[in-house]
């Protein structure tokens, strides 16, 4: 490398980045006999991700928001609302949802249900 090419690059310190916080699931997994439980894993605004925990029985009533939004089962199986569909779903499927369409959840299928919900707003 000639002298003047050298003069010409500098040396900047990169920032260091903030460490990725892993969360064990597993370990969050809570639930409540009169209500679903509900943890907060992020609340950033460009992601929301929630774990939701609930009982046989229990079920979070089909509504609509104005969000982008992926249901994740993580435990057990129930019946997800997406429109008008109803869609029995188990451990690891993911139930995309536009948004502005009604979605929903429920423990209707004779066991727990966790589903981790990802929202995400639209650009």
């Amino acid at each position: 490398m000639s002298p003047d090419a050298s003069s010409m690059i500098s040396c900047v310190p990169r920032k260091k980045e903030a460490a990725m916080e892993t969360l064990d699931l597993k370990k969050l997994i809570k639930f409540l006999p009169d209500r679903i439980s509900r943890e907060m894993l992020s609340d950033k605004p460009e992601m929301r991700i929630a774990l939701m925990c609930l009982e046989k029985g229990q079920k979070l009533e089909p509504h609509k928001a104005p969000l982008r939004l992926l249901m994740y089962c993580v435990e057990g199986k129930g019946t997800f609302t997406v429109g008008d569909e109803k869609i029995v779903a188990g451990e690891k499927t993911c139930i995309p949802c536009d948004p502005g369409v009604l979605h929903g959840f429920a423990a209707d299928q004779g066991e727990r249900l966790v589903v981790m919900a990802v929202v995400t707003p639209v650009e």
